[in-house]
């Protein structure tokens, strides 16, 4: 509901005087007033707060019953009467008739202007006459196209506004007649269009309709219209219905009704139908018809006597939209982008504003003091005309009739930013006994002044600013109004208080703290702003005598959020010992005591007092402290100005129990109070590493994430982030920064994503010949990823190129990922070449069941190659192929294995495992 208030805003008001008396008049944009009497309309000049002038007058074609402007091709359109018939004229170019015998140029709608048109025709009147099918009834311009709607008996017809190009440098203003739409079972008295969307009025019903662009749907197309069998059953049933009531001697009043959408079209009983008349092909649209709202009324029977008082009137689509001017910057015809569209009509006692677009939705209902006669809605406010007087809820200028004389009177609005503060005067003096009216006239305020901007396009930068100055103003009396009333909407003071562009330290200097006081009253609006404020990082260092002040007013209004205020970043200046004093006053009934235990440590830590610190610490076990910190995540982590801050708590964990700090991110991480990527920047901070550095407590915290399995981590990203760190050291031969939280062994036991170690790996490890080589515990990591089941390894072999084959962890490593890819000969010839001590345990471990024949086909020949080669490892190689052979000569019988022998070798060799192999079978 929206309250009218009888603020009367109208600065001054100027005479028009009229030759004859006034039939019918209207405003021609900003600047004009057309006044019709009889065959002749008189045009005036409206220059703003100067005195009216008359611009000139022409003939009609016939007596005006009713006309309408268009902005949008500056034309005048007129329904005229002319011996007892009813014609439609569209006047143009009617600022060159300055004379009344000046002359005229008249012709047909559609006329071949081009082939007729001179070059004294450019500053001539031009009447078109528009042929209709039945007597228009209405009529109305749409504001951001001009296309002409024509209202008749059971029909609207639509003339689309378009522009014939004489030559370069002109062209004339003509209309084509697009489209009839067939309407049954109401009679317009009042019509709308706006950008396809079109409103129809009777005496007692509202049709709101919506034009749409269907080129995929073309059997919708009606070129000649036609019925369908249900609406036509559905259309006869309600005529049949309402003969019938008619016809009887008394009356009955159909029920109010108000249909949405579909229903519309279904329980209505109005049939509506497109028949296209496009005159050329290439330009015809197919376009079908969208139900957006049917609304009856049916007043109080007692209003019959008295027919006036129950009829609807003032039907408006008024378009919300921002100007622009044209990109290529030669035409200076504004583009308009629709923003909302609203649709208002009237009852005589009681107003309507429904928003059409995108959804149908009832805005606000006007009640008037007194019988209303006509109104008009603006951007601004909503004008209305009683019996008696002229009201206004809403801004613009509008005309009326004097009661006497021939003279017109046009009133002048008062200046958005005066009449803003004359409201604001007057809400002043709600404010002792806290009413919602404050409330309401601040609100009408502020919306006058955002309308007025909204609106902005003929403002000069002056007035502009001046605007934008008394918008901030209205934004801070509503945020007080809401933080100080007890009311439902109080979380509104968040909202007016960010638009007004007051920082949180302005907002509370205007708060009235009274020291000390228990008693002291704040309302849920205030705190509702300051607790959002604070968790918005809003980049701003609030002074001591401030963070006392808010830690007061927490502490009398909401206790329980005390902890959590004294740990924004905001409130840094805090006095420890304040902060103490209220947290050691908490009643921790309902309130987290591992909480309040860590906001009172962070203050010890602030006030240098170690003991504190460390028997608050020592009150809860290390998984209670951990969800304390969940409870509230500032704690440890801030943002200051964009950037991730470790708080001195955070870094005293680091030097004192790191496996906290970490179990305690991990922690945040897993309930969302910290994102994957935040966590890394802030272990990178807190150890003071750059980008490119990895600390080891943030290595620490990835094994951590891989532990704890998080379902929010993507498993092969954490493998990488890990294998990476671990080649790097592994290669630049550096040890971690400070001492693994885990050890290799840790983590294989706690984790199924760190792998068992293949026995052959220990072996190389052990190996003397590669003795050099300093292992760590990142080459057992490593290792122990790479035989995980779970780990990707085709994905890390391009990062192993660092970690020469010339070591034990390159030679492990890249040993492991072919074995790991079944590439068995490869990893056969490595290691005969970088490590042969290993062969024998490596093939005993891999070349098991369809990989056994790798034992003949493979090492045989390669051991056999080697010790017929000679060398330093002859010895180490004979010793490799007796192991070999004596394997083999167990796994196969005697013929098979007389047939992997080499046949150059020396039988005397191969003897004793020939007779082994004979004796297996023998015994078996």
């Amino acid at each position: 509901m929206v309250g009218v208030y009888n603020l009367h805003p109208f600065g001054s008001q100027q005479v028009v005087p009229c030759q004859r008396e006034p039939q019918q008049f209207c405003c021609g944009g900003c600047d004009a007033l057309f006044v019709a009497s009889g065959c002749k309309v008189e045009t005036f000049s409206v220059p703003g707060a100067e005195l009216c002038r008359q611009r000139g007058s022409f003939s009609t074609l016939g007596r005006v019953l009713r006309m309408a402007y268009s902005e949008v091709g500056d034309y005048l359109v007129a329904i005229e009467e002319k011996n007892r018939s009813i014609f439609l004229h569209a006047y143009v170019n009617w600022r060159s008739k300055r004379t009344e015998n000046s002359r005229v140029c008249i012709r047909m709608v559609g006329h071949n202007v081009e082939a007729s048109f001179c070059e004294s025709s450019r500053d001539q009147m031009s009447i078109i006459e528009m042929p209709m099918p039945e007597a228009p009834l209405c009529i109305s311009c749409c504001p951001v196209k001009g296309d002409l709607l024509v209202g008749c008996v059971n029909k609207l017809v639509l003339f689309t506004l378009k522009y014939l190009i004489i030559n370069e440098e002109l062209s004339v203003l003509d209309f084509e007649r697009s489209l009839i739409i067939h309407i049954d079972n109401i009679t317009p008295v009042e019509i709308s269009l706006c950008v396809g969307y079109v409103a129809v009025m009777s005496d007692l019903e509202v049709l709101i309709l919506k034009l749409e662009s269907d080129p995929i749907n073309e059997e919708r197309v009606n070129h000649h219209p036609q019925e369908t069998s249900n609406q036509s059953r559905q259309t006869e049933d309600v005529s049949n219905e309402r003969s019938q009531l008619e016809s009887e001697d008394f009356v009955i009043c159909l029920k109010p009704m108000e249909l949405l959408g579909e229903k519309c079209e279904q329980q209505s009983g109005i049939s509506v139908k497109l028949e296209s008349t496009g005159l050329s092909d290439e330009k015809l649209k197919y376009l079908r018809v969208q139900y957006l709202l049917y609304r009856r009324f049916a007043p109080d029977i007692s209003f019959y006597v008295l027919s006036d008082n129950i009829k609807l009137h003032s039907l408006q689509l008024l378009p919300i939209h921002q100007t622009g001017f044209h990109p290529d910057g030669k035409d200076l015809s504004q583009e308009k982008e629709l923003l909302s569209l609203f649709c208002f009509f009237s009852l005589p006692h009681v107003g309507y504003l429904y928003m059409v677009v995108k959804s149908v939705e009832l805005m606000s209902v006007y009640r008037y003091p007194e019988k209303s006669q006509q109104a008009v809605l603006t951007p601004q406010f909503l004008h209305v005309i009683t019996s008696s007087r002229k009201d206004a809820s809403v801004r613009s200028r509008t005309s009326h009739p004097a009661e006497s004389g021939w003279n017109l009177y046009i009133v002048n609005t008062t200046a958005p930013v005066q009449l803003y503060k004359e409201m604001v005067d007057y809400s002043n003096s709600y404010k002792t006994v806290k009413t919602q009216s404050c409330i309401h006239l601040l609100s009408e305020a502020h919306l006058l002044v955002r309308a007025a901007l909204m609106d902005g396009s003929q403002l000069d930068p002056a007035e502009k600013a001046e605007l934008l100055e008394a918008f901030k103003e209205s934004c801070v009396h509503l945020g007080d109004c809401y933080s100080r009333l007890d009311t439902e909407q109080s979380h509104l003071a968040l909202p007016y208080y960010k638009m007004s562009g007051l920082s949180l330290a302005e907002v509370l200097a205007r708060v009235d703290l009274t020291r000390e006081n228990e008693s002291q009253k704040y309302e849920k609006g205030l705190i509702f702003y300051i607790n959002h404020s604070l968790y918005e990082n809003l980049d701003e260092e609030l002074s001591e005598e401030l963070t006392a002040k808010v830690a007061q007013i927490f502490h009398v209004a909401e206790p329980k959020q005390l902890p959590h205020v004294l740990s924004s970043p905001s409130l840094k200046n805090i006095d420890p010992l304040t902060a103490l004093r209220y947290l050691r006053k908490l009643d921790t009934c309902g309130l987290s005591p591992v909480l309040v235990t860590l906001t009172k440590a962070a203050m010890a830590l602030k006030m240098g007092d170690l003991d504190m610190y460390r028997n608050e610490m020592k009150s809860h076990s290390e998984m209670k402290l951990v969800n304390g910190f969940i409870l509230e995540p500032q704690l440890l982590i801030q943002r200051w100005k964009g950037q991730i801050v470790p708080t001195e708590f955070a870094i005293h964990l680091k030097e004192t129990q790191p496996e906290l700090l970490v179990a305690s991110v991990l922690g945040l991480q897993k309930n969302g109070k910290t994102g994957i990527e935040e966590a890394d920047f802030f272990f990178k901070v807190l150890c003071g590493k750059n980008e490119d550095t990895i600390p080891q407590l943030l290595v620490d915290f990835w094994e951590a994430q891989l532990v704890a399995c998080l379902p929010n981590v993507v498993l092969q990203e954490l493998f990488f982030k890990l294998t990476s760190q671990y080649i790097w050291r592994l290669s630049k031969k550096q040890c971690p920064d400070t001492i693994p939280l885990r050890t290799a062994e840790d983590l294989i036991n706690a984790c199924s994503h760190y792998g068992l170690i293949y026995p052959w790996v220990h072996v190389l490890i052990t190996s003397n010949s590669l003795a050099d080589e300093n292992y760590t515990e990142d080459l057992l990591k490593l290792q122990s990823l790479i035989c995980s089941p779970s780990f990707d390894v085709p994905s890390i072999i391009p990062f192993l190129e660092p970690l020469s084959e010339d070591t034990v962890a390159g030679l492990s490593a890249h040993v492991l990922c072919r074995t790991r890819l079944q590439e068995y000969e490869q990893c056969i010839d490595i290691l005969l070449k970088r490590c042969p001590e290993v062969v024998i345990a490596y093939a005993n471990q891999e070349l098991k069941e369809e990989h056994w024949i790798l034992w003949w086909k493979k090492l045989l020949p390669e051991l056999c190659q080697k010790v017929k080669c000679g060398g330093e490892k002859h010895q180490l190689y004979l010793s490799l192929l007796k192991e070999a052979l004596s394997v083999i000569a167990v796994g196969l019988d005697l013929r098979n294995f007389l047939n992997v022998l080499p046949e150059d070798g020396a039988a005397a060799f191969f003897l004793p495992y020939l007779l082994f192999c004979s004796q297996k079978k023998s015994l078996t």
